[in-house]
């Protein structure tokens, strides 16, 4: 058995006790509806979980084990490792948001490319214990964890502030706009956003937000932009 698969054990037993720690942590009365439609979602959902894997830096071609969530849609390795080729090999002293986490791939393959600061930002609380546990387990002492909306994040960074704004939003939901808002106005000259979607923006679109598209990959059904401003 390799490190890194007796590596990814550890981690997967450390994911089940932090998520039983936040199922059993108390519930808001006013969370109980929201929460008994979660479980619902969730008990739709194959159980068990998925594997991502560090593309390069530090971590690289190491497994982190995922559980699967309602709507979890990890951005793929090839499209990783494509926008990692864009932005260069060596991220050191950079300023990154990762504002839609999810599993955190993104934001820890920043991490693990020398980025000086990373911040993941994830509303779902089973989600937040996971990261936790990633963050405990590679010692990334470079990544914080922020439970809470992304684009409020954003909204909140210092304006031009940041050297890499990450953007996987959920692909239903109402974020693109104002999340492209928002990280246009927190990014720094000559740094990038990255917009992972369902369709190509177009220059017009991107244009109105004072955004330009740098480089445009589609792999399946995930459009992914390097975007920079105009």
């Amino acid at each position: 058995m390799s490190r890194s698969t007796l590596r990814g054990s550890a981690i997967t037993a450390e994911i089940r006790k932090a998520q039983a720690a936040a199922a059993a942590a108390p519930v808001d009365p006013k969370a109980a509806k929201k929460n008994a439609k979660d479980k619902a979602a969730a008990a739709a959902t194959p159980k068990g979980a998925g594997e991502i894997r560090i593309i390069g830096g530090q971590w690289k071609r190491t497994r982190l084990p995922v559980a699967q969530r309602p709507g979890l849609r990890p951005t793929p390795d090839r499209v990783r490792e494509t926008l990692f080729n864009w932005l260069g090999q060596d991220l050191a002293g950079w300023r990154c948001l990762d504002a839609f986490a999810g599993t955190g791939a993104l934001g820890l393959e920043a991490a693990s490319r020398g980025a000086a600061s990373v911040l993941l930002v994830e509303n779902d609380a089973a989600l937040v214990a996971q990261l936790q546990v990633l963050q405990a387990k590679l010692q990334a002492s470079a990544v914080r964890l922020q439970r809470g909306d992304g684009v409020s994040a954003l909204k909140q960074a210092t304006p031009a502030s940041l050297d890499l704004v990450l953007l996987d939003p959920p692909f239903d939901g109402p974020f693109f706009e104002p999340a492209l808002q928002a990280a246009a106005q927190a990014v720094a000259a000559g740094g990038f956003i990255y917009l992972e979607a369902p369709r190509l923006w177009t220059d017009e679109e991107l244009a109105a937000h004072g955004l330009v598209l740098y480089r445009h990959l589609k792999a399946g059904a995930v459009h992914a932009h390097l975007l920079q401003r105009g």
